[in-house]
């Protein structure tokens, strides 16, 4: 059985992943922070209904934490399908952005893919078949106003995963990047009104995680054996 780590996985879209990786037959390790009771949860859910799941917890920021917990993953086997999914947003116009706050998205988002995705390469190199797909944002292909943390982090995961792409590809590794527009969620919610939602998105509704998730777990299959170093809109036709 193929093994799966979704980073952030106990989050809104994060869960809708795990879900979906299950049905696919995937074994998937949920991964958390903040919310650990949260990912054991979707675990005994996913469980309940056949798949097969476990949860990890670490800070993807903190690199020797991430290591020790990936090594010890890495004792049941390789991790073939990477979902990198854990980031955080913290927006304010960048003439008010204070250091910590750029440091700290970029950190989740960037810095976390690194510590996440680098220990996992050899081991699935090996296998000679393995998926990574990050998961990125309108913003960081369009920009948007008070994210320019936001969108810095996330352009930066488009060139790291078209750059390794090319380095795996012989490998039979694909990587790919998954850039939604507004998803619902309670944090989408909160930021945008019906009424900003029917004016900026065409399709005038928010996108939800289930769709997001399809896409995900499309681009971690065989079926997308040759889709590699692309970065996939799912906004709605924003752009």
């Amino acid at each position: 059985m193929r093994r799966a780590l979704v980073t952030g996985g106990s989050g809104a879209l994060g869960s809708a992943i795990c879900r979906r990786l299950a049905q696919d037959g995937l074994h998937v390790v949920v991964h958390a922070h903040s919310n650990p009771g949260h990912a054991d949860r979707l675990v005994d859910e996913i469980r309940r209904s056949g798949g097969s799941a476990e949860a990890v917890c670490f800070d993807v920021c903190d690199a020797d934490a991430a290591l020790r917990a990936l090594e010890a993953l890495l004792t049941s086997g390789p991790i073939q399908a990477l979902i990198n999914n854990a980031g955080i947003h913290d927006d304010v116009p960048m003439a008010g952005m204070n250091r910590e706050r750029w440091r700290r998205v970029i950190d989740v988002s960037l810095n976390g893919f690194f510590n996440v995705t680098q220990p996992l390469l050899l081991p699935m190199m090996r296998t000679r078949w393995g998926r990574i797909v990050s998961l990125s944002s309108v913003a960081g292909i369009t920009g948007n106003r008070g994210q320019v943390n936001y969108a810095a982090a996330k352009s930066g995961l488009h060139g790291a995963s078209k750059s390794l792409a090319i380095e795996l590809a012989s490998r039979g590794v694909t990587v790919n990047v998954v850039a939604p527009g507004i998803i619902a969620s309670p944090m989408s919610q909160e930021f945008f009104s019906e009424a900003f939602i029917e004016r900026v998105v065409p399709m005038k509704r928010a996108g939800a995680p289930a769709e997001v998730a399809e896409l995900v777990a499309f681009l971690a299959s065989d079926r997308a054996s040759y889709l590699s170093g692309q970065v996939i809109s799912i906004n709605g036709a924003m752009a």
